[in-house]
């Protein structure tokens, strides 16, 4: 019978835009093979791939599935651009690493368990400078896929049974915070206030995202959960180890 410590620390170990392809094949091998010291898991925040191709994508396995804890991901807008999603999808399962879309996993890491809810969202804005649902069939279309993708997010976070700790995933941004850096033009083509909305709702106690390469690491919703650009331009390493420590 596992005893309640007095406290729970989860480790975990995230990054997010690495464009895997096969030139960059052992890119990650020598720091990957450290981390069942450092982490329980390692979440991918997106664009797994240059050119979203199942040969690129079996790059990405050969480097990711085999690295000592679970692997936890969600797709980018780079892995949807050829159009066979689903089968990356389905070569990632394969090989043993989770792919979230509106749907959630738990990992138990003996010590409690970790939560992840993911989606890749999707753009749209922020409150004050984000799109809206009027006028031309082309603008609503755009914004319903905004609405959409926080609903995703919300079916992950409502799949979850009762966990020690809680976990965002996405690609697109949920808090505009970690933007800063890009060009404030583009930031509504970075994120979605509407992830964030969700990320407060359901008390996460870590959002991780990537897209944003030129971005700020560290930012908060408005409630103050953590959030984190973990794209690998920002972080400039491997992988970004996160420790949440939570009182049961």
């Amino acid at each position: 019978m596992r005893t309640t410590p007095a406290e729970i620390t989860a480790r975990i170990a995230a990054v997010g835009d690495v464009h895997m392809a096969p030139d960059l094949r052992g890119t990650y091998t020598e720091a990957l093979a450290l981390l069942p010291e450092q982490a329980d898991v390692l979440v991918i925040a997106g664009d797994l791939t240059q050119h979203g191709t199942l040969d690129e994508a079996a790059v990405f396995a050969d480097e990711f599935a085999e690295c000592g804890v679970p692997v936890v991901a969600v797709l980018g807008n780079h892995d949807y651009h050829s159009d066979v999603d689903h089968g990356i999808r389905e070569l990632l399962e394969d090989a043993g690493i989770r792919v979230l879309e509106g749907d959630g996993t738990v990992v138990d890491t003996g010590a409690g368990t970790i939560g992840i809810a993911g989606a890749k969202g999707f753009c749209m804005g922020f409150v004050g400078r984000c799109a809206a649902n009027f006028g031309e069939p082309e603008m609503k279309i755009f914004t319903d896929a905004g609405v959409r993708s926080a609903e995703a997010l919300r079916k992950g976070f409502e799949s979850l049974p009762p966990v020690d700790v809680r976990v965002g995933l996405t690609h697109f941004a949920p808090v505009d915070d970690t933007l800063v850096g890009e060009p404030p033009e583009i930031w509504p083509f970075l994120g979605n206030y509407l992830l964030g909305e969700v990320i407060d709702n359901f008390k996460a106690h870590l959002a991780v995202h990537g897209h944003a390469h030129v971005g700020t690491e560290i930012g908060a919703t408005t409630t103050g959960i953590p959030v984190r650009n973990v794209a690998q331009p920002v972080i400039r390493r491997a992988y970004q180890i996160y420790e949440v420590r939570v009182t049961p």
